[in-house]
């Protein structure tokens, strides 16, 4: 098969590449970008034997479509946000099935065009949206009644890595960390749909910690609509408590409800000032060359999912952990591989016809979650579930 990825030279994008050209069914992998000025670095240190760099204007729909129509199985969308109906669009016109690990929202209104052409668009195929809701699919099927579903997942430094305030370093695009700050969040509190403002994000009753085996306490910030998913997985007429939230180490609530407070996410350009600068822009110029890994320290990624509720008439708690270390060797992030590698196994499973729908589609229903996870488990990305009885 031949697999494209767009946005492929970026943090996210050469995990998927490495991933692809390790597979054995996977014959050629296109890296598309707007730029291939990391190439040749990233070809000096991986095997590339399957792998043709091809320079693209994403911004183009006939340029992605035309790519996708040479010979292409299936295609992976990593570019930038503001891009992604263009690659949605390009696939849905190439008739080349597509994931995505951006949230669907964007890409809703083309299910019933792409479900008449016969192709599958596979947006949240991911980390988080992703892997989290291949197995919320898979654990509410373990229940009667579900009553409280909690996702909750993040990226941070190593202990020894936190050498700055923030207790934070990027393993990801850092304009799109801070995007990730100003949307709103919706919850299920009491089986009532509740919504907190982008702008109490950080300073909200729903901020709590909770404990992560060996790493210790972790602070969880609303971040992300659980109510949109209570739907999806149909269990909005039983669900009482459904969060998700982002996992940082301690204290930076603290500095992002000050930060927000003093207007520094702010979209407005400054007045006075040429070129227009505006403060949500000067925090990412200022912080980002800040907040780098060096060579020798690792980013981790960790998950919990929680699941409770009746099965057989007795009360059950699920809870599903995940964790994920820097590969120091191969230097990808811990968050490069949790992104990646989900969109790589199940580009190759479109490629293959190993998931049969077709339209807008969703990993938390239509992902086989047991070919799925033991993917994952070759890969070296192992989830622990635990389970108890009331």
């Amino acid at each position: 098969m031949k697999i494209a990825v767009l946005g492929a030279l970026g943090m996210q994008g050469k995990a998927a590449l490495l991933d692809l050209a390790r597979s054995e069914r996977v014959k050629q992998v296109v890296c598309a970008d707007a730029s291939l000025a990391g190439w040749d670095a990233f070809a000096a240190r991986s095997d590339t034997a399957k792998i043709a760099p091809v320079r693209i204007d994403a911004s183009s729909q006939p340029a992605l479509a035309a790519l996708l129509r040479q010979g292409v199985d299936a295609v992976i969308d990593l570019l930038p946000q503001p891009l992604m109906v263009n690659a949605f669009e390009a696939a849905l016109e190439a008739r080349v099935p597509l994931v995505s690990t951006n949230y669907g929202k964007p890409v809703h209104h083309l299910h019933a065009k792409a479900r008449a052409a016969g192709v599958a668009l596979m947006p949240e195929c991911g980390l988080d949206p992703g892997i989290d809701l291949v197995i919320c699919g898979h654990a509410v099927k373990q229940f009667d009644e579900l009553h409280l579903l909690n996702s909750y997942c993040g990226g941070f430094p190593e202990k020894k890595a936190c050498t700055n305030p923030l207790n934070y370093k990027i393993s990801w695009n850092f304009d799109m960390v801070l995007r990730s700050h100003k949307r709103p969040a919706v919850f299920v509190r009491e089986g009532r749909t509740v919504s907190i403002p982008a702008e109490r994000q950080h300073e909200n009753e729903m901020i709590h910690t909770v404990h992560f085996p060996g790493l210790g306490e972790l602070e969880a910030i609303p971040n992300g609509d659980a109510a949109f998913y209570t739907g999806l997985l149909g269990i909005g007429g039983t669900i009482r408590e459904a969060g998700r939230y982002s996992l940082r180490w301690p204290g930076w609530c603290a500095f992002f409800a000050a930060i927000k407070r003093l207007g520094l996410l702010s979209d407005e350009p400054l007045k006075g000032l040429s070129p227009p600068l505006t403060p949500h822009a000067f925090m990412v110029r200022l912080l980002e060359p800040q907040l780098q890994y060096a060579d020798d320290e690792k980013d981790l990624v960790a998950m919990i999912n929680v699941f409770s509720g009746l099965k057989g008439g007795r009360r059950k708690t699920l809870t599903s952990t995940l964790l994920i270390e820097r590969d120091l060797t191969s230097g990808l992030f811990a968050m490069s591989v949790g992104v990646g590698c989900p969109a790589s196994i199940v580009a190759q499973m479109l490629a293959a016809g190993e998931i049969p729908s077709k339209g807008v589609l969703n990993p938390a229903v239509d992902v086989p979650h047991g070919p799925f996870m033991a993917q994952l488990r070759e890969r070296g990305i192992l989830v622990h579930e635990s389970e108890e009885a009331a």
